[in-house]
């Protein structure tokens, strides 16, 4: 009987390498395939690059993972997802700063292009596989209906779910998540027995390490810092150079307590400044909703939300509006700097329901 195989998304870290090398040992046939993203037609200054972001340039990467890549003894392809990259997530990047939002760039990139792009742009290659496999902390279940459930990963610290919740059940039924039952140290010990060179690598930090000024390349654009009763305190150079919770760098002195950005006002080209206390709020609006299963649950459920990704999913009571292209969640308890442009993901326990943009 011919093995199936698996195209498994290789970064270079210890975690998709180790995803690849237990699928070979499970008997999996593997392929490993790295998307290339970099663009060097991008306004990123000359200097020293961190090779722990996602997006830096990749032709010493490149030479690593093909190096890896020999070493667990499997194939090894790049595909080019820069044009689709640049459209879906550089291009959202900006214009969601422009706007005085807030984005995740790890979400969308991984609905549309890590397990999207990728796989397909393998396919028209000619590369026939049964599953795509990554180094992610998730897990896939299957339930009595046949319904495809992303769940939390096992190690909690590490868990990625919330970058995830995008995936749709086509994607879902073609993923594997080899590292959802294990933690880090397990991941660490086996890539050492296997004498991999990334076993003691360090996790990537970001999706860009340097000032995200360089991706914005924006002309300034002089504003004014007011109160929350529109007092003018000082001036911006931009709204994109704030984000809510933000307190360092704001120029200002002379308060009795400290100050944080609390709000942006992208129609009048203000940036809102408060106390702490301002940025408590116990309801949000999210739209571009999307669901796990296909459909909401219900039109009025509890769930557990995460405004951020190293945020403690909150109790909260969820409502959908009437035409459901929006929701309310509103919160037992108030929660911290709830920021227009990040994700608010939905958890029943350790699953996930699905999410949406907030506004």
């Amino acid at each position: 009987m011919d093995k199936k195989t698996a195209l498994v998304g290789l970064s270079g870290g210890v975690d998709s390498a180790a995803a690849a090398l237990l699928l070979k040992e499970q008997g999996w046939h593997v392929i490993g395939a790295t998307m290339l993203i970099w663009d060097p037609s991008l306004p990123v200054p000359a200097g020293p690059r961190n090779l722990n972001a996602c997006l830096s340039p990749q032709k010493e990467d490149v030479s690593e993972i093909r190096t890896l890549a020999e070493k667990i003894g499997i194939e090894y392809l790049t595909i080019d997802c820069r044009e689709a990259y640049r459209k879906a997530v550089l291009d959202n990047f900006r214009s969601e700063y422009a706007a005085g939002r807030t984005p995740n760039p790890c979400v969308i990139c991984n609905s549309v292009i890590k397990f999207g792009v990728l796989p397909q742009a393998a396919r028209e290659q000619g590369i026939d596989f049964d599953k795509f496999a990554t180094g992610h902390y998730a897990r896939i279940e299957q339930n009595a209906d046949g319904e495809y459930l992303l769940k939390t990963a096992k190690d909690l610290s590490r868990d990625q779910s919330y970058f995830l919740h995008r995936l749709t059940q086509t994607q879902l039924a073609q993923i594997l998540f080899p590292l959802g039952e294990m933690t880090k140290d397990e991941i660490r010990r086996l890539a050492r027995k296997a004498g991999l060179a990334v076993a003691d690598k360090q996790d990537s930090q970001d999706f860009y390490c340097g000032d995200y000024n360089d991706l914005l390349n924006f002309p300034n654009k002089e504003g004014d810092l007011v109160l929350q009763d529109g007092t003018v305190i000082g001036r911006h150079t931009g709204i994109w150079g704030y984000t809510i919770g933000k307190r360092k760098g704001l120029g200002l002195s002379g308060f009795k307590e400290p100050m944080y950005v609390v709000g942006i006002d992208a129609a009048n080209n203000r940036v809102i400044i408060g106390p702490k206390a301002s940025l408590y709020s116990d309801t949000l609006c999210a739209t571009d909703l999307t669901w796990t299963r296909g459909h909401a649950p219900a039109e009025e459920f509890d769930a557990c939300v995460k405004i951020r990704n190293l945020h403690h999913a909150a109790q909260a009571r969820i409502r959908l509006s009437p035409d459901r292209r929006t929701l309310q969640v509103r919160f037992r308890q108030p929660q911290l700097s709830i920021t227009a442009g990040q994700s608010a993901v939905l958890y029943d326990s350790d699953t996930v329901l699905g999410g949406g943009v907030i506004l």
